[in-house]
């Protein structure tokens, strides 16, 4: 069965080469083509996942060696594949999700001429999350996460006709850049202490390296995690992500991409256990981000940017469960795993509201879509029941353990995070319920948008109509686009259930994550009600501020707080206050000092000796009675000295 582990980053890898270079031959077949290499991924990956299951747990995992890289002295890169519980989760999830997505963006991308090459760039961006999971060491990790960066451009960048979507593109490239330094230098430390980068003699050897040294390489990681993941401080480029197109959004920045910091921190865990102030920072980091990206996500009109912010959040729930050692590696992944299906349902679920609203972002001008859309009302509204913790759903299963685990901290910050994930579970509430009665309950506020122009006699009546200013006519998306959501549903709907029987997925985990039980210092059923109680409030809240009185077309002023969510809490304001305007006046300054001091110390210099030269020159003027003189006055003064030597 090892043989059959580079398939699956061989098939969607194979896709990518083909639609790319095949040229508009490949145009009416190319989607196609590329949705079915990815089925044929998650079809391998099923295959040895059910192979996987007939093992025991100490025996699951697989190992493929294809060849060495850079076979040299003291240097040895392989490039070797490692199939074991925690991959196998995310092969699952990538290609199975992946797939979905896939299938939803033929109905999706349908009118879209360049639709042969966005599926070449979603069979690329798989085949590197595949490389980056399934990898055995962190060199040829560090291959799949550059991989995944570079297709995250080029997906986010699709519409590059749009000069918002080629701005996000290379923002999202440049901060991504940032965390990718720190992947550097991590790997860097690693050879230097361990001497390899394979993942068994680093972790294995982790606690007998200095703290000191397993602190540096944790926090280095930790710089990753936040730039893949969009976790403060390097999460400015997520919202703007959203300019590209929405199965983009669904797949990168839902299911998979942003999950890949969450993936580095639990195969890295023997690091962190032994680095307890790198945990430590692991944790405060996520609690800051799910705060962070609720807030933010509550103040969003823009239908995709509202549920960036939620990713966001999400995403900071599971850094603060991995950050917490043993007793939250299991629970961070299974909230990763629920989390995918939910959120990728609702990124799709979004992505057909826009389908049937001419490509309408703004929630103020929805309302009353659900008779208009009745299968994407159902599977976006279990969508939302599951990522806001109702009873019985996905969510409410994996978030809820988390929660537990956060209370088993200890001390004091047992006590603040868990208040911190309390409140992040009453913010997801309230910003989710929020989104659903904007979009789907009401009056219809897109019927009073303004009627198109007169017809201009140089504009056919067609073309007038499709406008902008068009009334939407909202209808329900192909089945192309509704099946992935239906699947979807149902996994947000059964996920957690499977999950939470028998602690099924802790003790599948085990072997490679390791397990605590955690102790949280008051009884679980207090705090499974202390959870459900702040959802109901988020959502009591929401319902009383959107259900019971009119929504305005265009928002209110609002509050200072409010206002600042808007702009994101003014992270791009710090940012360019900081780093631009920062790194522009000390350029600015090292300019000026290198013409001033350094240029100035040497043309300075240059000027002395040459005027010195100068008046030097002077001397020589060819009189011979000046050179005469001269002499004579050499001799004198040779003379003098001679004298008043002798007398001393």
């Amino acid at each position: 069965m090892d043989s059959l582990i580079g398939l699956l980053v061989a098939a969607p890898l194979l896709g990518a080469a083909v639609l790319l270079c095949g040229g508009r031959r490949l145009d009416r077949t190319g989607h196609w083509l590329g949705t079915a290499l990815a089925a044929t991924s998650f079809v391998i990956g099923a295959v040895l996942f059910f192979d996987m299951l007939g093992r025991e747990g100490e025996d699951r995992a697989l190992h493929q060696h294809l060849f060495s890289w850079v076979p040299v002295q003291g240097f040895q890169a392989d490039v070797a594949f490692q199939l074991d519980q925690l991959s196998m989760t995310f092969v699952l999830l990538i290609t199975g999700v992946g797939s979905l997505i896939h299938l939803y963006s033929i109905g999706y991308m349908e009118h879209d001429e360049r639709r042969r090459r966005f599926f070449g760039y979603l069979n690329l961006f798989l085949a590197a999350m595949l490389l980056l999971v399934l990898a055995d060491n962190y060199l040829l990790l560090y291959v799949g996460w550059e991989g995944v960066g570079l297709a995250s451009f080029l997906l986010i960048g699709f519409w590059q006709h749009k000069p918002s979507a080629a701005t996000a593109a290379k923002k999202a490239f440049i901060v991504n850049r940032v965390g990718d330094m720190g992947l550097s230098i991590a790997i860097f430390l690693m050879f230097t202490t361990f001497g390899t980068f394979a993942f068994g003699p680093v972790l294995e050897n982790a606690d007998r390296a200095g703290e000191g040294t397993l602190t540096a390489i944790g926090l280095m990681l930790l710089l990753a995690a936040c730039g893949k993941s969009a976790q403060v401080p390097l999460q400015s480029w997520l919202g703007d992500a959203m300019e590209g197109p929405t199965p983009v959004s669904a797949l990168i920045h839902a299911a998979t991409m942003v999950t890949a910091g969450v993936y580095l921190i639990t195969r890295s865990g023997a690091i962190f256990d032994a680095a307890p102030t790198a945990q430590t920072v692991v944790v405060t980091v996520g609690a800051v981000t799910l705060l962070f990206g609720a807030i933010v996500g509550c103040a969003k009109d823009d239908i995709k940017k509202a549920l960036a912010g939620s990713t966001m959040s999400q995403i900071g729930y599971m850094v603060l469960a991995a950050g917490l050692g043993p007793i939250g590696y299991a629970f961070a992944i299974m909230h990763l795993v629920t989390h995918g299906f939910f959120k990728a349902g609702l990124f799709l679920g979004a992505g057909s509201v826009m389908h049937g609203m001419n490509d309408e972002v703004d929630m103020r001008k929805y309302g009353g879509l659900r008779r208009y859309m009745p299968v994407t009302f159902v599977t976006f509204g279990l969508g939302y029941l599951a990522i806001i913790g109702f009873p019985g759903l996905s969510g409410f299963f994996s978030k809820d353990l988390i929660i537990e685990a956060a209370f088993s901290a200890g001390g004091v910050q047992g006590w603040v995070l868990g208040g911190a994930t309390l409140l992040g579970a009453g913010l997801t509430a309230y910003y989710m319920t929020r989104v659903m009665i904007l979009t789907f309950f009401g009056e219809p506020r897109w019927k009073n948008r303004p009627a198109p122009s007169p017809a201009s006699p140089d504009v056919e009546p067609s073309a007038q109509e499709s406008g902008e200013h068009a009334e939407p006519h909202p209808h329900e998306s192909p089945r192309s686009m509704t099946i992935p959501m239906i699947v979807l549903a149902f996994g947000s709907v059964f996920a957690g259930g499977l999950f939470n029987w028998g602690e099924a997925f802790v003790h599948w985990l085990e072997p490679v994550t390791s397990f605590e039980h955690p102790h949280p210092p008051i009884p679980i059923p207090v705090i499974t009600a202390a959870t459900v109680t702040m959802m109901l409030l988020g959502v009591g809240v929401a319902w009383a501020q959107y259900a019971r009185r009119p929504v305005p077309v265009v928002a209110p002023r609002g509050s200072l707080l409010t206002r600042s969510a808007r702009r994101d809490l003014l992270q791009d304001d710090f940012n360019h206050a900081v780093f631009v305007s920062g790194g522009q006046h000390l350029t600015r300054s090292l300019v000026y000092l290198d013409h001033t001091v350094v240029d100035g110390a040497v043309n300075g210099t240059a000027a002395a000796f040459g005027g010195l030269s100068g008046r030097m020159r002077k001397l020589q003027n060819g009189f011979a009675r000046s050179y005469a003189v001269s002499m004579f006055g050499g001799a004198a003064v040779l003379v003098a000295a001679t004298l008043l030597m002798r007398a001393v």
